[in-house]
C-alpha cells in the first residue's frame, strides 16, 4: 500500500477548527504526485514528456474530523482503470491515529498531452506504475478516453 504520513497544518484549517474540504483535495494531489515521483515520474519527467495528470471530478466523503497539527496517514489505491490507462479512478483514504478512517477522496482523471491539449494514453512505464497500486474492493474497468482512430 502506498502511503504517506502528513499533518494538518495551519493553512488546512477552516472556521470550524477542522481540516477544510479543499485541504483534503490538496493532500490527495500531493500523495498522487509523490507516488508518481517514487515510480520514475517526478515533475521534471512529466515536463520532459509534456504530459500531466488531469482530474475531471473529485468525490469527498467525511467520517471523522482532523484538527490542527493532527497526524494522518494518507493512502493511495486504484478504484478504476481503462485497459490503455487513458482513464483512471484514484482513491485516497485519510486515517487518523488508531486506524480511524477520517475521509475518502476518489478522483476521476486522465492524461493530458500538454502540447496538443487533448487526452492521451500514458507511456507504458507510467501505466505499469498505476497497475502496481492495490485495487479497491469496488474497482471497476473503465472505457478508454481516446476517440476511435487515435
Amino acid at each position: 500500500m502506498f502511503a504517506r504520513e502528513l499533518i494538518a497544518g495551519w493553512g488546512d484549517m477552516d472556521f470550524n477548527s477542522h481540516m477544510r474540504n479543499t485541504a483534503f483535495l490538496d493532500k490527495s494531489a500531493d500523495v498522487r504526485m509523490l507516488f508518481f515521483a517514487d515510480n520514475g515520474f517526478p515533475m521534471n519527467e512529466f515536463m520532459r514528456l509534456r504530459l500531466g495528470p488531469v482530474i475531471r471530478k473529485d468525490e469527498v466523503e467525511y467520517f471523522k474530523e482532523i484538527r490542527l497539527l493532527e497526524a494522518m496517514r494518507v493512502t493511495l489505491a486504484i478504484a478504476g482503470l481503462s485497459d490503455d490507462g487513458s482513464r483512471f479512478l484514484l482513491r485516497n483514504e485519510f486515517w487518523r491515529a488508531g486506524d480511524r478512517l477520517a475521509a475518502r477522496v476518489t478522483s476521476a482523471g486522465g492524461w493530458l498531452d500538454l502540447a496538443q491539449r487533448r487526452l492521451v494514453a500514458p507511456p507504458d512505464a507510467l501505466l505499469a506504475a498505476l497497475r502496481t497500486l492495490p485495487q479497491t474492493d469496488d474497482f471497476q474497468p473503465l472505457p478508454s478516453s481516446l476517440k476511435s482512430g487515435g
